[in-house]
């Protein structure tokens, strides 16, 4: 059982919660804040002042002062007029994601809602109630209002959800799993609505593939530099210890460590080659780059995973109401574009690296890894896969996050556009991910020709896995089985935790 306050939700508890189904509850300190938030809310709404969206309506709506009788109308309107969400939706997975994270600011208790909000939210976690939520509708500001729009609906009764497989209307999601909804009280519905939860959650998500993709790419390209015969020289620990940045050090360290007990490399030690290509010889330089910009998008996430973000916020020791942009999702718009970049750059640098591999110019192997050349095309086409890829990361890395839109008539007028950074970034690691699987089968291949020499314990590690279910290229094959399959390795992380457990990473 985790607890919820706000306050000290980490990654990894995050990941529990999410993808082991960890049981949530709420702590009784944040409860205690809650009490004392909706307090100063239950006050000013009885005031006869005007407060946004406590007794007004919503954005350039908010002179208009709406009678006390009306208040919980005034919440499930604004629930069902912001469920404007269009296209593919989240995952149960995201949905459960966005789910936590929202349930995470209610919890940390400036947002002037009662505990029995809070509770339903918990209990939707814990009965694996994941609300049906459209991936379009959000600028990033004024909170990811359509978004989570689709999920507060839910949790009085309507929209749709997922529950044990199944897509059921909201209503009876609750019903099966012995739920009922709730009847919102003043500010309740905005506060579901006014945070960044879509963005945070993908950010999340995100990171974690792409913290894996990096680590598994520095592996394949070890089994590349094995391929090509290339050295890992340019690897030594004294080289990067003088130009000490954390991510090309990590990299180095990797790439030094996959290289030990190869015989390949003891082979050609006298060779008259100097120097190897930059997709090589730079690795640690360009991997580790992209290491230290998701080393600030972690730290990005770690802080939003616990931050108030609603307007108007409520402290619950003064009573004190501000309205405030905590809402606008800038900081994670920044991030998940740098995010999208640290990625394709991944990609870019190892369809260089595939193209070695089957140039006989630098592998002096058989031209595209083939025996019967000319007879077999070999891998020469899924290059072009891997080269078309490339290049539309090139153009999904186009920031979203230095543009914006006005919305609300004007009084929105700056937008972050975070969630389509968040969109963009999640094609990019699937493109990415293709990249480096063929990069992986054409290491893989060109190690075939080395043998019966071994190459070093990464390499090696990584041939072995991928043999076990996809054989040599002898002759001319559909290489879009092979493709998916290590994409597959990939993505579901199976590489990233075959080297873990065999101590490679």
């Amino acid at each position: 059982m985790i607890q919820l306050d706000g306050d000290s939700l980490t990654l990894e508890s995050f990941f529990k919660i999410v993808e082991q189904f960890e049981q949530v509850s709420l702590s009784p300190k944040a409860r205690e804040r809650i009490l004392k938030s909706r307090a100063a809310v239950d006050k000013a709404a009885q005031s006869g002042q005007r407060h946004y969206s406590i007794n007004t309506g919503f954005g350039i709506l908010s002179k208009v002062s709406i009678p006390s009788d009306q208040l919980e109308t005034l919440q499930v309107n604004l629930i069902r007029s912001h469920c404007a969400g269009v296209g593919e939706c989240h995952s149960e997975r995201e949905s459960r994601a966005i789910l936590l994270l929202r349930t995470n600011v209610l919890a940390k208790g400036f947002c002037g809602v009662r505990p029995e909000l809070v509770e339903l939210c918990l209990s939707l976690l814990n009965h694996k109630v994941h609300p049906r939520i459209p991936t379009i509708g959000s600028v990033g500001a004024s909170g990811d209002l359509a978004p989570l729009a689709h999920l507060a609906s839910v949790l009085i009764g309507e929209g749709d959800a997922f529950f044990q497989g199944f897509r059921l209307t909201g209503k009876e999601a609750l019903e099966k799993a012995g739920l009922k909804p709730i009847k919102l009280a003043a500010k309740e519905g905005l506060s579901l609505i006014n945070g960044t939860q879509q963005m945070t959650a993908m950010a999340a998500l995100l990171l974690r593939q792409s913290e894996r993709i990096v680590d598994t790419a520095d592996l394949i390209c070890s089994a590349s530099l094995e391929g090509i015969l290339g050295s890992p020289k340019a690897y030594k620990e004294w080289v990067h210890a003088v130009r000490p940045h954390a991510g090309q050090s990590r990299s180095a360290e990797l790439l030094r460590s996959f290289m030990q007990d190869s015989e390949i490399y003891q082979s050609h030690l006298t060779c008259d080659r100097v120097q190897d290509p930059y997709s090589l010889r730079c690795a640690p330089q360009v991997h580790g780059a992209c290491r230290d910009l998701l080393s600030f998008v972690r730290k990005t996430v770690e802080t939003e995973l616990n931050a108030a973000t609603d307007n108007p916020l409520v402290n619950p020791d003064t009573g004190e109401i501000v309205s405030n942009g905590n809402f606008h999702g800038q900081p994670l718009a920044f991030a998940l574009d740098i995010l999208g970049m640290a990625v394709s750059e991944i990609a870019s640098i190892s369809e260089r690296r595939t193209v070695k591999l089957i140039n006989p110019v630098f592998s002096e192997l058989p031209t595209f890894l083939v025996k019967n050349e000319g007879l077999n095309s070999g891998f020469m086409i899924s290059q072009y896969t891997a080269a078309s890829l490339v290049v539309e990361n090139r153009i999904l890395t186009h920031p979203a996050s230095t543009d914006s839109v006005t919305t609300n008539n004007e009084k929105e007028d700056h937008n972050s556009m975070g969630p389509i950074s968040a969109r963009k970034a999640k094609k990019i690691i699937e493109n990415t991910q293709y990249v480096l699987a063929i990069e992986a089968l054409a290491a893989c291949q060109a190690l075939e020709f080395r043998k019966p020499l071994k190459p070093g314990r990464g390499p090696r590690a990584l041939h072995a896995y991928v043999r076990e279910e996809i054989p040599p290229l002898d002759n001319d094959r559909y290489l879009h089985t092979d493709m998916e399959r290590v994409a597959v390795m990939i993505r579901e992380e199976e590489i990233w935790t075959h080297a873990h457990e065999k101590g490679l990473l």
